[in-house]
């Protein structure tokens, strides 16, 4: 062998990946905190939690057995088939049930109750993609846009006042109610976008303003003439038009097209933020505003359409909910949506995708909750705070790393504490 071909043989040796390397890759990147890693962890630390809250909760168990060290083996034997039982039900009430399975091959019940849990899933899901991604837009582009409430609530009245005041053919009707739900949270989101460009007014305050605005609002208009339903006398609006209403996935089921719309929702936003030019603006912005303004971008103009879009994508949340499942408008239609797509922003480290699985999740976690709620008697509360745990997780990765004793990842820990 010649001195000359020694060096080649070297270099092709070290460029060679090493036997198992990629196994040992992966495992490395499990075991590091990374982002990935630390939102399932976070995930399953709640759902821990969790477990030791239905079993305190549980009155059999703290009556029958007392203090732990009383009957230790019973008590856990007890305490795990109450937490499975409940869990199950969280299971099969949100994803599937292999009981209505056997009894729709059997013939013994319809398809429809092997699809139901998923449906239920998917009708939560939708409204939260939208409030999840308006809240995502905004904490790229730099501000937090706590605001999502109102928008929800002004796309739920610009959606159904066009719903049935407007009567149009059945598919121009559904896109002019969606567009009116759009209108109706992008008017409530540029105007906080305006406010912050023109007077520095900050976000939270106006947005949280604007969301007692937009309550009241609802409550005085769905008492008013040509809005509310004659023939109720509690306060409730007239019924959305068939033709303005959301087709549904299934015969029988509540799942719709919303659903639908919320996916194509997070491809246009993930478009918008990463292939295009106001995209990168909005971005430059929300990382360094100072050095955006230097570079010519306007900083204002990007706030301004940042709180628009977001309160369009919140707006239209609004409308799947007054086009799908509600069908008219209540003092309550809007639910806790809008304040929900914080946490499923938050747990979806504001990437369009993150949000879509972290609504998923949480949408099942809804629809789970019922069914655990009913079966097992766990108070659906019990979803709230499993919730709220995993934010704080997110929130402290250190916390989650040092649990769990993860190696450390260069920097993740300041972009993990912003929420992406």
């Amino acid at each position: 062998m010649t001195a000359q071909t020694r060096p080649a043989e070297e270099a092709e040796r070290a460029e060679r990946p090493p036997e198992g390397g990629r196994a040992r890759r992966a495992l490395r990147a499990v075991a590091s905190a990374n982002a990935v890693t630390l939102t399932v962890l976070a995930v399953v630390l709640a759902l821990v939690l969790g477990a030791i809250l239905i079993v305190l909760g549980n009155d059999r168990v703290l009556a029958e057995y007392g203090y732990f060290f009383a009957q230790p083996g019973t008590t856990l034997g007890d305490s795990w088939q109450i937490v499975t039982d409940a869990y199950g039900n969280l299971f099969r009430g949100a994803v599937f049930d292999p009981s209505a399975l056997s009894g729709a091959i059997a013939g013994t019940n319809s398809w429809n109750l092997v699809f139901y849990p998923i449906s239920e899933t998917l009708t939560y899901t939708a409204p939260l993609i939208f409030t999840g991604l308006s809240v995502a837009l905004a904490f790229r582009s730099g501000l937090f846009n706590i605001g999502g409430h109102g928008q929800v609530i002004f796309g739920c009245i610009g959606g159904a006042l066009v719903g049935f005041a407007l009567p149009l053919p059945p598919v121009l009707h559904l896109i002019a109610a969606l567009l009116g739900a759009a209108v109706g949270g992008g008017l409530i989101g540029m105007i906080a976008g305006v406010l912050k460009a023109r007077t520095g007014a900050h976000e939270v305050i106006v947005t949280i303003m604007l969301n007692n605005i937009a309550f009241w609002f609802l409550q005085w208009i769905i008492t008013k003439p040509g809005v509310h339903n004659p023939a109720r006398s509690d306060a409730i609006s007239k019924d959305v038009l068939g033709s303005a209403r959301l087709p549904g996935l299934g015969s029988g089921l509540r799942a719709d097209l919303g659903v639908v719309l919320g996916v194509l929702a997070a491809a246009a936003v993930a478009w918008l933020l990463n292939r295009s030019t106001e995209g990168f603006e909005l971005r430059a912005v929300g990382l360094n505003p100072d050095a955006a303004r230097t570079a010519g971008m306007s900083v204002g103009r990007a706030y301004i359409l940042a709180m628009t879009t977001a309160g369009a994508l919140a707006g239209l949340g609004g409308g799947v909910i007054v086009l799908g499942p509600a069908v008219h408008l209540t003092g309550a239609v809007a639910g806790t949506v809008g304040f929900d797509g914080i946490t499923v922003a938050l747990l979806g480290r504001g990437k369009p995708w993150g949000v879509v699985a972290s609504a998923l999740l949480f949408g099942a976690l809804h629809a789970g909750g019922n069914r655990m709620q009913q079966s097992s008697h766990v108070a659906i509360d019990l979803v709230t705070v499993v919730q709220a745990v995993i934010v704080i997780f997110i929130a402290a990765p250190a916390l989650v790393t040092a649990i769990f004793r993860l190696r450390a990842t260069r920097g993740v820990s300041a972009s993990l504490a912003k929420g992406w």
